[in-house]
């Protein structure tokens, strides 16, 4: 039976270009809608601008136009970086508008009237300079849980704290600079402690057939802050704001967290309003549809707390699911204006750079664990341009020729016993990708892709077509030969589907027909005439790269120079520093029980191991590691281990309190324990199978 979904992602804020650590969470989801609509399922994929909020009100200004002329012309810039990367929107709104208010509105007057709305004076941060209070995002300081300096008002990008931003050590204005000073307002609350058991349910999969709610490392960090104590969250500000005035109290207007996702709902009831659909459907508490949502990881604490806890409270549904997904960084760091990786969309796409190569290049590096994403630019182009030009394409380009050449296009009726042998295993591969992408998998849908592409090109490197083809005699083999790999073509090009849909419908083109579904991907095209290939994606050129890069470059403001400074003054002291140098002796050196209950060592299960692209060192292992969630470590031993695949299944032992280290290949979170002296002469240490994915080393 068709599954009814309905899917978003998070709403861009409309103060600014798209730039492609936005695009990375935007293309999960939206190569999740595509899979789901290749399975049959009824599929409604929605999003919007984020478009209320002093910062939008204080850019407007500063742009000499009203807040609505300004959201609208960011919002055709989204809009049209989105069409060019070949999003599937089926409706794209904006939270200002006529169904957002009413919906915030009603969602608002029902928790009121519920009881769950409080109203009690507060002492809130003033802008002596420019006479208003400030919002969150306007007030920064020290983070009052890790110390961490320079952090926003409302949580911490470093440990993830939320709080309030009279909690901030050292608060000052992001607009004059000035120190805040304290002053009394009236505020409005919601109630979230009244909400736990509702929570606990919801991460336990109550309200979803049992089915997880989030990857276990979201869940466990949803369960911290619970565990710390729900505090009641404010959701009204004072005017001036750009924003809905809340209907009962005169210069109070709603807090823009509390209206954004409902702008969820707004633009999936704009589009029942012009489709006919029935809203209460997919919305209602007794609704059988499913609601996912597509988030990065700096918003879980919306989305996984206030967000179904408001639904329940106003008698609508909670949400089916939470795909998160971490940070982008580029070359290894942190996206630089300085350095020009901090890259627009619309950048990219001016450098003549294809949309799709982004897309399948995001594609291999995403799983349901949020760990972050790095856009290693030479590893780009070197991954494009082998995966899409010399694996795929390459099987069509081979082959297309001969078969017009000499069989007018028409494929053979059957395959030979070798082929048939190789399709087997291609399609015992295949197995299962719906359930991986269902999974946000695609690392490992991406992993099988590169894996049946090498074997069914090196079947036609076996068995050259271009020497069979000398031979009048061999024509039937030649055209078997071509036959069966332009139906592997085609199975890949149905696998690919999700992620590259425009370049696979140029594919399509050459096939003389659509691939429906995945199932249909699976059936062989036997007596069946293809039409003249063309060339489906031109290799990456690396002078586009280095003008995207030169193009992204900004000038530093005086204090962004000053940072600079800072950092390569620290990077240099750093260096100063003498390395500590190993003990190579045989002496050892006492350390006390303290010292050893520090790590914090466990089992972990491995489930996935396989070589890095662009390392000889290195192997990435995905680790159960229970209660703690999935690890991704990268370990410095592939010349001891170089099948690494026979790794899989085994328990090994890592150190999971280890500080993650950002590496060029993505983020590493622990280390793996081996014996030995390094190169070949490295051993693992094991455990025994009894031992659970978690468990602690004693």
């Amino acid at each position: 039976m068709a599954r009814r979904i309905l899917v978003t992602n998070a709403l861009p804020y409309a103060n600014g270009p798209l730039h492609l650590g936005h695009m990375l969470g935007y293309i999960e989801a939206d190569i999740w809608a595509r899979a789901q609509r290749m399975q049959g399922n009824e599929v409604w994929y929605v999003a919007g601008e984020d478009a209320h909020g002093t910062p939008i009100m204080l850019a407007a200004e500063k742009a000499g136009k009203t807040s609505e002329q300004y959201i609208a012309d960011i919002r055709a810039g989204h809009e049209a970086d989105f069409t060019d990367f070949h999003f599937s929107y089926d409706q794209y709104h904006t939270t200002h508008s006529p169904e957002n208010q009413d919906l915030a509105t009603a969602i608002y007057l029902r928790l009121r009237d519920g009881g769950y709305i409080a109203r009690r004076n507060i002492q809130q941060l003033y802008d002596p300079t420019r006479d208003m209070f400030l919002p969150d995002r306007y007030i920064k300081g020290t983070c009052p849980n890790c110390g961490t300096p320079d952090q926003y008002g409302d949580n911490c990008e470093n440990c993830g704290a939320t709080y309030a931003p009279t909690d901030l050590v050292n608060p000052y204005s992001v607009m004059s600079g000035a120190t805040p000073i304290l002053r009394d307002s009236e505020h409005y609350f919601f109630e979230l402690g009244k909400f736990e058991q509702l929570l606990r349910d919801w991460f336990a999969g109550t309200y979803t057939d049992g089915k997880p709610t989030a990857d276990s490392s979201v869940v466990a960090k949803l369960g911290e802050w619970i565990d710390g104590g729900l505090r009641d969250w404010d959701i009204s500000r004072d005017a001036p704001y750009f924003g809905f005035p809340i209907p009962d109290a005169p210069g109070k207007f709603f807090y823009v967290w509390l209206d954004a996702p409902v702008g969820y709902l707004a633009s999936f009831k704009a589009l029942c309003e012009r489709t006919g659909l029935r809203y209460d459907d997919f919305l209602g508490k007794d609704s059988t549809a499913e609601m996912h949502h597509f988030i990065g990881k700096d918003i879980i604490n919306f989305h996984g707390l206030f967000w179904p806890a408001m639904l329940h409270g106003a008698g609508l549904r909670v949400p089916t699911a939470l795909h998160v997904n971490g940070y982008l960084t580029v070359n290894g760091a942190k996206m630089s204006k300085s350095r020009g990786t901090f890259i627009q969309a619309r950048t990219y796409l001016d450098a003549g750079l294809d949309p799709e190569a982004l897309r399948y290049y995001f594609a291999t590096m995403l799983g349901p664990t949020p760990v972050d994403v790095d856009l290693d630019l030479k590893s780009f182009e070197d991954k494009v341009n082998s995966h899409l030009v010399g694996k795929w394409a390459n099987i069509a380009s081979r082959t297309a020729g001969f078969l017009h050449t000499h069989f007018d296009g028409k494929l053979a009726d059957r395959f030979d016993d070798e082929a048939t042998a190789i399709w087997r295993d291609l399609l015992a591969q295949y197995e299962g990708i719906e359930a991986l992408y269902e999974a946000d998998e695609y690392a490992e849908v991406t992993r099988r892709f590169v894996a049946m592409a090498d074997a069914v090109n090196g079947y036609i490197a076996t068995k050259a077509p271009w020497v069979i083809a000398k031979d009048e005699a061999r024509r039937v083999e030649l055209q078997q030969v071509c036959t069966f790999a332009i139906n592997a073509f085609r199975l890949l090009s149905g696998l690919l589907k999700p992620i590259v849909p425009i370049t696979v419908a140029g594919a399509e083109q050459f096939l003389g027909g659509p691939i429906e579904n995945f199932a249909d991907a699976r059936r062989e095209l036997f007596g069946h005439t293809v039409n003249a290939f063309s060339p489906l994606f031109g290799r990456l050129d690396p002078k586009k790269i280095d003008a995207m890069v030169e193009a992204s470059k900004e000038s530093l403001t005086p204090a962004e120079q000053a940072r600079e400074v800072a950092k390569a003054e620290a990077k240099k002291s750093n260096k100063t520093k003498e390395a500590p140098k190993p003990m190579t002796d045989t002496t050892t050196t006492h350390i006390s029980i303290d010292d050893f209950a520090r790590l914090d060592l466990r089992i972990g299960k491995v489930d996935v191991c396989e070589f890095v692209e662009g390392s000889d060192k290195l192997l990435r292992f995905e680790l159960d590691a229970g209660p703690l969630g999935k690890r991704q470590i990268f370990s410095g031993i592939r010349a001891a281990y170089g099948e690494p695949e026979k790794l899989v299944g085994r328990n090994v032992v890592f150190i999971a309190n280890l500080e993650p280290r950002k590496m060029r290949f993505g983020l590493s979170e622990g280390m793996i324990l081996s014996a030995g002296e390094g190169g070949s002469d490295l051993f693992l240490l094991d455990a025994d199978q009894g031992a659970a994915p978690g468990a602690t080393v004693r």
